[in-house]
């Protein structure tokens, strides 16, 4: 008889492809929406020196607030939609790993280490031109230059619309750097977000199958891992923050080495400079990847091959 506890896991033969995509990028569009906020905080604590302009997570959310408004919190938000092209790459390459390594390992551990960083690989050459110019957005504040560039704006500051924001920011990149310079950070990038990728998922199940035994066996699977992918998302967070910092001030200040990107935080800051965002990285983490755990496991049960629907336990 089949143990409710035992947590099956979909793979990319038993679901309907185009179900698969096209939910996708519905979902992946709902999550960046919510998300978008704490990455902007995040980015600007992690650029800032010390505490010169805001004290934590919170202060940084009221101080755009009150500056800016809402939209304070959407700053570069229509570039950094372009990362649904590479949210889509991200879980199609994660699936196909997973089966390719399949043939030779029937570990999940393995399955999902090797999966997760070549997904993350895939993506992050994707990604890593949008967040350049994506932070750069973010980094804009009324009267103020906050990162390396600075749109330009009507004397009283209200700035200009997005689109023109954005093509000021490509310009002024390309004339400093030429076409290198939307793959500046891009090692630190894949230093921060392979490792991260790699270690969310084999902790994600693991803590998800440790659960399944301490609840009760009438408790729904998607309980088990809505708490999980938090678990999963704080364990990876605070493993890869100091190289995220990196990545950041690599990318928003135009450094051009990790190594004395890392002295100079080290001298300024000390080691808890390198803890810098972990809050709101968290923050942010908690309910994003509840959302991302909650609708990937159900994308893919709704995209289940309709042979194989009444074979599943959830």
């Amino acid at each position: 008889m089949e143990d409710k506890r035992n947590i099956q896991i979909i793979e990319w033969e038993h679901l309907d492809k185009k179900k698969f995509y096209v939910f996708g990028v519905a979902m992946t569009m709902m999550i960046r929406v919510s998300v978008y906020p704490f990455t902007l905080i995040r980015t600007r604590l992690q650029v800032q020196k010390g505490k010169s302009l805001y004290h934590g997570t919170f202060d940084a959310f009221i101080k755009i607030l009150r500056a800016d408004g809402v939209t304070g919190l959407y700053r570069g938000f229509l570039v950094n939609t372009f990362t649904l092209i590479s949210g889509q790459c991200y879980v199609t390459t994660y699936e196909l790993t997973r089966k390719f390594v399949a043939d030779y390992s029937q570990s999940n551990t393995v399955k999902s280490l090797v999966a997760g960083g070549s997904a993350s690989l895939v993506a992050q050459s994707i990604t890593v031109p949008i967040d350049v110019v994506s932070q750069h957005l973010m980094m804009q504040r009324k009267g103020e230059r906050m990162g390396r560039f600075q749109v330009r704006g009507s004397p009283e500051g209200r700035g200009i619309v997005a689109f023109g924001q954005t093509k000021d920011i490509i310009r002024q990149i390309l004339r400093a750097d030429g076409l290198r310079g939307f793959y500046r950070g891009y090692v630190a990038s894949l230093l921060t977000y392979i490792p991260n990728s790699a270690v969310w998922w084999p902790f994600y199940h693991f803590y998800a199958e440790q659960l399944s035994y301490l609840c009760p066996k009438e408790c729904p699977h998607i309980v088990f891992q809505a708490v999980s992918g938090p678990l999963a998302a704080a364990t990876a967070s605070i493993l890869t923050n100091p190289m995220d910092v990196i990545r950041t001030r690599v990318q928003v200040e135009g450094k051009s080495s990790i190594i004395l990107t890392f002295r100079q935080l080290m001298a300024e800051e000390g080691p808890w400079g390198l803890m810098k965002g972990l809050s709101a990285r968290i923050i942010s983490a908690t309910p994003s990847t509840i959302v991302i755990v909650v609708g990937y496991e159900s994308l893919k049960k709704l995209s289940l091959r309709p042979e194989l629907v009444d074979s599943r336990h959830w």
